[in-house]
């Protein structure tokens, strides 16, 4: 009868796949079974099973069994006890002497294999699934015992699937003590096996969605989880799935299948980690119980995010504004102006279009893939993450101090892309340079879109930074296929050769710009000094090369910026600590108990986050910020001001940018009197902004005599 229901089941699953015709064939091997593993007609199993015993057996105790699988060849797959839509879980049928009874088998961490809209829960290379083999205590049972069964279960590739069915033996000592031999490969299947939490979950069925609230420390690392549920027909497997941290919470929504079951308990495994062989897990039994909301988002499900299509608009939207950025703009005018000096044709004007959209894309793809993969290992980093590290800062210093020479026409160097205006590596070279040169800041659009691109599946969230380089390169792109736009680039002459000059100047401020954030994020004078010396040592060979008196003045030059350096690492910190007390606000540091206690107080409270690096942080700050008509406001209404330095990496800031949908700086927060949610204001304020904020909010908080106490939350 087992082995009957077992087969029909089989049908109406592999029915659901869109696999019944093979199923038919399966049906016809299946009724001339022989007693040994088969496949489809009869031949050798596709994946072949074989039973283990881990050690002796004693009346009154237990020992281990395991069910070993191996599939013949990489491409055939099994299946977790919940398969998920397709596929079908192992069953087995045993043939047990009296007293002897085998548990519930545990399962390693299963894998997911989507095909077609149906997630399957599934199993790939070896793996052995573990059961408990009890012997009862009042058995006298005597000699080797014989463990014995049919186990039937479904070995399918990613086109196929066929029933087998395997006779499992294995043959157990009675009697034994502790220290009797045991099979070492145990340890290794146990290890496979997710632990148990010793905390149960809570669960609830809300708005369409199971919610689940499953202990897990705030600060481990969770990489990009997965839920594995192993009661059926509860939720919609192919849905993505959304989590948050709440302390030490983590909470899982997942899309219900619509079926109405709702049972009292559930169980399954929680996936953790990047996927592959670092993937790991953890079972967990639920209850019914309170689910927290709120939190930390670690993942988001698709409805809460913006329509993916927005997203890339908001990228592509965000690069198209990054040209405006000065450290950008002076690249991309002498790369349009070049075409012009260069008399080139359509195909060439093309050709150089491509090769300088090729050279921003890869740029900008290879920061976002780095991003990513930074944060999967649980590192806090958002955009714009390497102006945090003082090596990158001082490599940065070096080549705008190199360009910034190019441009003044102190020197040429031949040997550097950039400066052969109509080849293709020059233009390749010059959208690198051009999208490294715009990471510093994000901008309108932008700002959302890399923040929800952190959410995103891996593949998607790569398509949000293509997209962003993509608008990045939009303009000179258009200058190479549009020939109306290369007819009006102003006609070579010698104000060209002046124009480069001034160029220099936007350029010659960023490199300045560079050379005093090493000083902020650095901290070791060695930092600097080597990161210099490379400098010096590229400028020295290119004299003893060309023996150019300017260039030697030039390197001069640069000395004399690394001797102001030097001096300034020294006391880095303490200048930048006092900058922060200098603000005309007096703000508090950011933390998140910082926060909590001004919230606490029912006043206002305005943060902002901010970077040494930023260019729109800073460009705020003085029109909007720092201002004697904002500290006025702020004092008259009450207003708490906390500021979040991310020069330098910071994992609680990164945390709180990210909870906030933010990837990098600036970001402006306004809490309204009362204790009332957060205001993200915009990315660009306007001088009177924030001044609006505090006498509105003044307005609305009732008046109170001198001596009476803020009112109580």
């Amino acid at each position: 009868m087992l082995h009957a229901r077992w087969t029909l089941v089989a049908a109406l699953r592999l029915m659901a796949a869109g696999l019944a015709g093979l199923l038919g064939l399966a049906l016809v091997g299946l009724s001339a079974a022989p007693a040994h593993a088969q496949g489809l007609s009869g031949a050798a199993p596709n994946i072949a099973a074989a039973l283990e015993v881990e050690g002796p057996l004693a009346p009154g105790g237990e020992t281990t069994l395991a069910i070993r699988f191996t599939p013949v060849s990489p491409e055939w797959h099994g299946y977790w006890s919940n398969p998920g839509d397709a596929g079908l879980g192992m069953q087995v049928e045993w043939d047990l002497p009296e007293g002897v009874s085998v548990g519930a088998f545990e399962y390693p961490t299963p894998g997911r294999l989507l095909i077609d809209g149906l997630m399957n829960h599934i199993f790939e290379g070896q793996y052995a699934v573990l059961a408990p083999l009890r012997l009862a205590a009042d058995s006298t049972v005597e000699g080797p015992l014989r463990i014995a069964g049919t186990a039937f279960y479904l070995a399918c590739t990613d086109e196929i699937c066929v029933p087998e069915e395997a006779q499992i033996e294995a043959l157990v000592v009675i009697g034994g003590s502790d220290s009797a031999p045991r099979d070492a490969s145990f340890a290794q299947y146990r290890a496979a096996i997710p632990p148990l939490l010793d905390a149960p979950a809570t669960f609830e069925q809300s708005r369409g969605l199971l919610r689940l609230a499953i202990p897990f420390p705030e600060n481990a690392n969770i990489g990009q989880p997965h839920l594995f549920l192993g009661e059926k027909d509860i939720i919609n497997y192919s849905a993505p799935q959304g989590f948050s941290q709440v302390g030490d919470t983590l909470v899982a929504e997942i899309e219900l299948a619509g079926t109405g079951e709702d049972p009292d308990t559930l169980s399954g495994i929680l996936k953790m980690g990047a996927g592959g062989e670092d993937a790991r897990g953890l079972r967990f039994n639920a209850v019914r119980g309170e689910v927290p909301s709120g939190g930390r988002t670690i993942m988001a499900r698709d409805s809460t995010l913006p329509s993916v299509w927005l997203i890339l608009l908001g990228a592509f939207a965000g690069g198209l504004l990054l040209n405006i950025m000065p450290c950008v703009f002076p690249i991309l005018s002498l790369k349009a102006l070049s075409l012009a000096k260069a008399g080139a044709g359509p195909t060439e004007a093309r050709r150089d279009a491509l090769a300088y959209t090729a050279g921003v894309m890869l740029a900008t793809v290879a920061l976002g893939a780095a991003m990513l993969a930074l944060r999967a290992a649980g590192e806090q980093v958002g955009w714009a993450f390497q102006l945090q590290e003082p090596g990158v800062v001082v490599a940065l210093f070096l080549l705008a101090s190199l360009i910034t020479a190019n441009f003044a026409g102190v020197f040429e160097l031949p040997s550097v892309p950039l400066t052969r205006g109509d080849k293709p590596a020059s233009s390749f070279a010059t959208g690198l340079l051009a999208a490294v040169a715009a990471t510093p800041c994000t901008g309108p659009f932008m700002a959302a879109a890399i923040g929800a691109a952190l959410l995103l599946p891996v593949s998607v969230a790569l398509a949000v930074f293509a997209a962003l380089g993509l608008g990045l390169a939009l303009p000179f792109l258009l200058i190479g296929f549009v020939p109306a736009l290369r007819t009006r680039l102003p006609r070579p002459g010698t104000w060209m050769g002046t124009f480069r000059k001034l160029l220099a100047i936007p350029m010659g401020l960023t490199a300045l710009a560079l050379a005093w954030l090493i000083t902020q994020v650095g901290g070791h004078a060695m930092l600097l000094i080597a990161g210099l010396a490379g400098i010096a040592a590229v400028a020295l060979a290119f004299v003893f090369h060309r023996r150019q008196i300017r260039a030697l003045v030039w390197v001069a030059s640069l000395g004399l910026v690394a001797a102001l350096g030097v001096v300034r690492a020294s006391d880095a910190a303490a200048e930048h600590d006092k900058q922060s007390a200098a603000s005309l606000l007096s703000p508090r540091a950011f933390s998140q108990s910082a926060l909590d206690e001004a919230r606490a107080t029912g006043q206002p409270v305005f943060v902002w986050f901010t970077a040494d690096w930023c260019v729109t942080c800073k460009v705020n700050e003085g029109i909007a910020i720092e201002r004697e008509a904002t500290r006025e406001a702020f004092d008259e209404a009450g207003v708490i001001a906390i500021v979040g330095d991310w020069t330098v990496r910071d994992a609680e800031i990164t945390e709180f940018l990210t909870r906030q949908g933010a990837a990098g700086v600036p970001l402006y927060l306004w809490y309204p009197s009362g204790g009332a949610e957060a205001q993200q204001l915009p990315q660009v304020l306007t001088p009177d902004s924030l001044v609006n904020l505090a006498r509105q909010s003044q307005a609305r908080t009732p008046a109170r005599l001198p001596d009476q106490p803020p009112p109580a939350e």
